[in-house]
């Protein structure tokens, strides 16, 4: 499937090293890893850091033909933090450059053809007007594709009327189960069980799909009629950071395939315990790995 991913690509800065990242970047891999073509749109800055986020692009195999260079903005930087549980606190510091995209007539035409299956995107670079503008005119003119929506929020980096307009706007929400309260309270519904909740979603955004990742205890998803909850994988944690993304990878992989609604939610949490089972949010890996665990 061809595949865009609209959104962030920054550094995770940790204690001990710096793992180039952001959602929709570490999504951009995965699924290219999975064997699907992955046009992923942002910007970087005229910086280090802007250059060896496209060498590192280049020696993954990622295009970067729609990264846009700018010299008025720092390449994207987060502080990150791991808890007792290894999973990560994020300092997010902005203005960044990922919130500058630009395409060109030649660079949007080629973005659409041949005319891609799915639209990825989250919420941080939305906060941003030239990046919405970009999504809303992708969609436009591919009506057909598939949106994904993975919440992905941050503090101080969204806003309720942005992420239900967001909501509004895809196909398939999924998010963890930290940010339930958020989106019950923006869709306005009621109900204290995953499956109350899901199905809350489902309607009150008129998706085809919601999935909650739930950590080491697996994932809910509501798929069309039917909910399921798939428990995890067992692994020694390295950290968390990309799991999710690599279980939105594996989740729109599943999707575009025609699983059954077991399969994918089994598939993608297979994805996610083995990236969180090695650092940094791009790690090397291959499906005979995940399918051993």
């Amino acid at each position: 499937m061809k595949i865009i991913s609209l959104g962030e690509v920054l550094w995770d800065i940790l204690p001990s090293r710096e793992h180039l990242g952001g959602a929709p970047f570490n999504f951009a891999w995965h699924a290219h890893n999975l064997g699907h073509e992955v046009c992923f749109v942002s910007a970087v800055g005229n910086d280090q850091r802007g250059s060896q986020t496209l060498e590192q692009m280049a020696d993954l195999g990622l295009s970067a033909r729609f990264v846009r260079r700018v010299s008025d903005h720092p390449t994207g930087t987060v502080t990150a933090t791991l808890d007792s549980i290894r999973s990560p606190q994020y300092v997010i510091h902005r203005p960044a450059a990922y919130e500058f995209p630009a395409l060109g007539l030649a660079e949007f035409e080629a973005l659409l053809n041949p005319t891609p299956a799915w639209i990825y995107f989250g919420t941080l670079q939305q906060m941003s007007a030239p990046a919405r503008d970009i999504l809303l005119k992708v969609m436009a003119a591919v009506p057909a594709a598939k949106r994904f929506y993975d919440v992905n929020l941050r503090v101080n980096c969204f806003t309720p009327e942005l992420v239900r307009n967001l909501a509004l706007h895809a196909h398939i929400l999924k998010l963890n189960e930290q940010e339930i309260p958020v989106l019950r309270e923006i869709g306005g519904f009621q109900g204290d069980s995953l499956e109350q909740f899901c199905r809350g979603c489902l309607r009150a955004f008129q998706l085809d799909a919601v999935c909650v990742t739930l950590g080491p205890k697996g994932c809910a998803l509501s798929l069309g009629n039917e909910y399921l909850e798939a428990p995890g994988c067992a692994i020694s944690v390295a950290d968390t950071i990309g799991a999710g993304d690599g279980f939105s990878a594996a989740l729109i992989h599943g999707i575009g395939a025609g699983w059954t609604a077991e399969r994918i939610a089994e598939f993608a949490n297979r994805i996610g315990a083995l990236i969180a089972s090695r650092p940094g949010g791009t790690p090397e890996w291959t499906m005979a790995e995940a399918m051993a665990l």
